[in-house]
């Protein structure tokens, strides 16, 4: 029996229906029996200040132990402007303080990001890698996720679209393994 490895997720957008929400919801169902994606919530994160970090909110704490306990993290995210959106830089952040007790450090991680336009959130996607590459969390490089049309993803009921399901479910495949690989070593 393999064992089972908790995914810290985090969507950056805040819409409760965005299309990103949606993979992240989509990928946990089509995630092996070793993964367990849990979306953790960011949304309510004060922006990230060190001066209130001297006696830190409790959004902070929460944050920091829910990711803290993690095996793993899964960044699913739209593109702002070419880059990553507020949200999720102010996440990571937060989980990246105080500094030297990181609680994003050493955790396999990958990213996925989609976008109604053609390139896919690419930037946002390599935004994001670059941070991580700093943080210590070794990013799963292939396949390389960028879902361009994803406003066409999903059907008006909400049902992941069969020409997608190949992509989302190569992708979480591999990750499986990577973080298995990481896990194990």
């Amino acid at each position: 029996m393999s064992d089972v490895y908790n995914v810290a997720v985090l969507v950056g957008s805040l819409r409760k229906a965005s299309i990103n929400r949606k993979i992240a919801l989509a990928l946990a169902d089509l995630a092996a029996s070793n993964l367990k994606l849990e979306i953790v919530e960011i949304g309510d994160l004060p922006l990230y200040n060190e001066d209130i970090d001297v006696s830190p909110p409790a959004a902070y704490t929460a944050f920091r132990q829910k990711v803290g306990a993690a095996d793993a993290l899964l960044f699913v995210t739209p593109e702002y402007n070419r880059s990553v959106p507020a949200p999720l830089k102010n996440a990571i952040d937060v989980g990246s303080r105080p500094y030297g007790q990181s609680c994003l450090s050493g955790k396999p991680g990958a990213v996925i990001s989609a976008s109604p336009g053609a390139m896919g959130g690419f930037g946002a996607n390599h935004h994001l890698r670059q941070s991580l590459v700093f943080l210590d969390v070794p990013c799963m490089q292939q396949p390389e996720a960028y879902l361009s049309g994803a406003g066409t993803a999903f059907d008006e009921a909400g049902n992941l679209a069969d020409s997608v399901r190949p992509f989302l479910q190569k992708f979480i495949d591999a990750y499986g393994k990577w973080v298995e690989q990481h896990k194990k070593a």
